[in-house]
């Protein structure tokens, strides 16, 4: 590689879905606490069928840190047993500044 090459960290976008024990736990404020930690952006939310849905956004070695945490870690009373992902996009802006926590 020359001096001249950037390395760049592009951003994307992914949706997900939690399955396991993952309401009632604290899962949602967790997750917002490392997105914002990591400063990525998106929400996310419990679902009716007791599983936990949302979207992140930002640069794609700070999402992938946060897929491998909702796929593998959770919160400490949690017990996942799938997280699903869908729709990886690459954007060339991001659509959400922060992360939320959506009731």
């Amino acid at each position: 590689m020359n001096t001249s090459e950037v390395l760049v960290d592009p951003n994307v976008s992914v949706e997900f879905e939690v399955f396991g024990k993952v309401q009632g736990c604290s899962f949602t404020k967790y997750c917002k606490d490392l997105c914002e930690e990591l400063n990525v952006g998106g929400w996310i939310k419990n679902t009716k069928r007791g599983t936990i849905t949302g979207k992140i956004q930002g640069p794609k070695s700070r999402v992938e840190q946060i897929v491998y945490w909702l796929s593998n870690k959770g919160s400490p009373e949690s017990h996942i047993e799938r997280c699903d992902l869908n729709n990886w996009q690459m954007l060339a802006k991001l659509d959400y500044t922060s992360f939320t926590i959506r009731f």
